[in-house]
């Protein structure tokens, strides 16, 4: 990956998909803290000439029992501090968004002091399988759209 300095962001490009039809991407990681994305989302995609519509931002989501997978276009950010990020910084919430469920914090337990806390051993056991399933998303987003996507990916694991 290289480093954009400018938008304290690692960023790749790469091809998916199959041969003869081939999509080409960047895949992108932001350097900042999480709720402060917004900036170097926005420059990367001045950068490499991309409309906010045609961005794919995978985050972990509250509201979504662990290690289910949601896709879907469009959307506030539901308290989520690193979509507001984005949507501040791009003026719109109209990107993709492949959202992978972490599951509500136990109890009372105050939602920021959950989502930074490290995930217990039979989460970190499943982890692997969540975050394959969600590159998997990305890459049929890109090749296949929205429709086809959500069909395969929006129903909890077996």
């Amino acid at each position: 990956m290289a480093r954009h300095k400018r938008a304290h962001a690692q960023a790749a490009e790469a091809k998916i998909g199959l041969p003869g039809a081939m999509q080409s991407v960047v895949i992108v990681v932001p350097l900042s803290y999480m709720n402060e994305s917004g900036g170097p989302v926005k420059a990367l995609l001045s950068f490499y000439g991309i409309e906010p519509d045609r961005m794919i931002v995978a985050h972990d989501e509250l509201d979504i029992p662990f290690s289910s997978l949601r896709v879907k276009f469009g959307g506030g950010d539901n308290g989520h501090n690193g979509l507001k990020s984005i949507r501040k910084a791009l003026g719109t919430g109209d990107f993709f968004r492949v959202r992978l469920g972490i599951g509500r914090p136990p109890g009372r337990q105050d939602p920021a002091d959950f989502v930074l806390k490290p995930f217990g051993s039979t989460e970190r056991k499943e982890l692997p399988d969540l975050v394959t399933r969600g590159a998997d998303a990305i890459e049929s987003l890109v090749v296949n759209g929205l429709e086809i996507t959500q069909n395969r990916f929006n129903a909890d694991p077996a």
